[in-house]
């Protein structure tokens, strides 16, 4: 069977593309530790705001022993329960998210928060914010008609 040079070229062209992008891959999750989330936590969206973790009494912003911070919501069509978050600054803040209804996505801009929101499913994000002032939480998923009026605010507060 001939292969003609030039196709040849090529596939060493695709083979090189190939061992370099799993050799990346491989790099940034051996050396810099970088792993897709793997909190896999199933909820009954059903029941999930009469008691427990989610329920209405229950959700907020919690001071763990360590000093770290716990943030507990829900998202359901068209906000984010509760309406506002206040965090302080340089301090490990544990984000536990979970919702009722449809897919949603929360995203606070130029901060390292994003995570997806399934349905039956708690979502955990784990992060700190550098910067004080105020930011948003926005919905980027589309969830149905509301989906541009779903938003909640973040103050990230002086650390004390």
């Amino acid at each position: 069977m001939h292969v003609d040079p030039l196709e040849k070229k090529w596939m060493y062209v695709v083979a090189l593309i190939t061992v370099v992008m799993i050799a990346s891959m491989t790099y940034a999750a051996v050396v810099m530790n970088l792993h897709p989330p793997s909190n896999v936590e199933t909820i009954d969206p059903k029941t999930l705001h009469l008691s427990g973790e989610f329920a209405e009494d229950n959700l907020g912003v919690t001071t763990n022993p360590d000093g770290s911070v716990t943030v507990r919501m829900v998202a359901a069509r068209y906000a984010f329960y509760p309406q506002l978050i206040e965090v302080p600054a340089n301090t490990p803040v544990k984000f536990r998210i979970t919702t009722p209804d449809v897919l949603h996505g929360v995203h606070v801009p130029f901060t390292n928060m994003s995570t997806m929101i399934v349905p039956g499913y708690v979502s955990e994000v784990n992060t700190q914010f550098s910067r004080t002032g105020e930011a948003l939480f926005l919905c980027n998923e589309y969830c149905g008609l509301g989906h541009d009026y779903m938003w909640s605010r973040l103050r990230v507060l002086p650390a004390d």
